[in-house]
C-alpha cells in the first residue's frame, strides 16, 4: 500500500524561502498599513529579508515538509 504523501501549506510556502544552507528567509510583519507614525529607519529595516528565529523553524519544516 502506497504512503500517504503530506500535503504543503500554500500560503507557508509563498511566505518562507529556503537557503542552500537550509536557513529560514521571511520578510517581517508591519510593512502594509499604518506607515505614517512610524518612523524611516523603521520601514527601511521592515523592507529587508531575515533570517527567522530557530524558535520557529519546527513549525514551518511541519508546514513546508517537501522544500528541507
Amino acid at each position: 500500500m502506497a504512503k500517504n504523501k503530506m500535503k504543503t501549506n500554500r500560503s507557508a510556502a509563498k511566505r518562507f524561502k529556503i537557503t542552500a544552507r537550509g536557513k529560514v528567509i521571511h520578510f517581517r510583519a508591519g510593512k502594509s498599513h499604518l506607515l505614517r507614525k512610524k518612523t524611516r529607519k523603521r520601514k527601511r529595516h521592515l523592507k529587508k529579508a531575515t533570517v527567522l528565529s530557530s524558535a520557529n523553524i519546527s513549525a514551518v519544516k511541519r508546514l513546508i515538509p517537501y522544500k528541507f
